[in-house]
């Protein structure tokens, strides 16, 4: 298995370097009207085959594997799996020829209009996994102390990247599944960086904007059934939710169980979707 790295391939349009994670926002297409098709114009809900998806694919066959083999260690113990997901962590976070940059200055991009935005950071939600697998491998001999430390110091790099900079507080109160997307990475980047204080932010999110605020009496989430394709935005958001409630509920604070004064919590999200889920006809 070739070890996979976004400096295998140069965006041609990136207006950051080699290191600095690239994508187009999918409905986005060049204007027909214009020679040079900038700017850039909207068809929401049609991607665009010919944005530059080589970042996008890298970051998540990296996901894929990792995940895979850290489940395989799991499961088995063998060392060899372990081995094998440091070297390809080694290279996609640390190595100073391959690394990722820990930030997204330039995702979705809109060529003519804008170089990155912050709803880019949806582009690394496969990072959550990469997180969870880092923990599964971490009792390994092949995680020593200095690749613990370093992965674990990028982790703690990009979640700071994440709060500070204006793209990942644009990112933070979106109105949709982008913010309960954004939380899911916070939540499992602070679960492997031991970082109490974000956990605390991210139930604090769940409890006193996502619920009220994204999800509707009925347990559906309004945003989403806006959008031009909205029973895969249902489930894309319920899935982000109920991941919210594995990674932060605790004894004293179940937020599997939490629940508005008029019942809405994810049960009542899971209710409203789940005779959809079975009958994908009755949407």
């Amino acid at each position: 298995m070739t070890p996979m790295a976004i400096t295998h391939f140069r965006a041609p349009l990136s207006e950051g370097g080699p290191h600095d994670f690239y994508s187009n926002g999918d409905y986005w297409w060049p204007d027909p009207n214009k020679p040079d098709g900038l700017p850039y114009i909207q068809r929401d809900g049609q991607s665009n085959p010919g944005n530059f998806s080589a970042h996008r694919m890298e970051l998540r066959d990296m996901r894929d594997a990792v995940a895979a083999l850290a489940a395989a260690y799991a499961v088995s113990g063998g060392e060899e799996y372990a081995r094998k997901a440091v070297a390809l962590l080694h290279v996609f976070f640390l190595d100073p020829e391959t690394r990722m940059n820990p930030s997204l200055l330039y995702a979705q991009a809109i060529p003519g209009r804008v170089s990155g935005r912050g709803i880019g950071i949806i582009d690394t939600l496969h990072l959550a996994e990469v997180a969870m697998a880092i923990i599964e491998i971490d009792t390994s001999e092949a995680m020593t102390a200095d690749i613990r430390r370093d992965l674990k110091k990028w982790f703690v790099d990009y979640s700071e990247w994440m709060t500070t900079h204006k793209y990942g507080l644009d990112e933070m109160n979106a109105k949709n599944n982008h913010s309960v997307a954004y939380m899911v990475q916070l939540a499992a980047f602070a679960t492997l960086t031991g970082d109490t204080q974000k956990l605390d932010l991210c139930r604090e999110r769940y409890k006193k904007v996502f619920v009220p605020q994204q999800m509707a009496a009925d347990g559906s989430f309004p945003q989403e059934l806006r959008r031009t394709k909205p029973y895969g935005y249902s489930i894309f958001q319920l899935d982000n939710m109920a991941i919210l409630c594995q990674l932060l509920s605790t004894p004293e604070n179940d937020l599997w169980t939490f629940t508005l004064p008029d019942g809405r919590g994810i049960r009542k999200a899971v209710e409203f979707l789940y005779p959809y889920l079975l009958d994908k006809s009755k949407w």
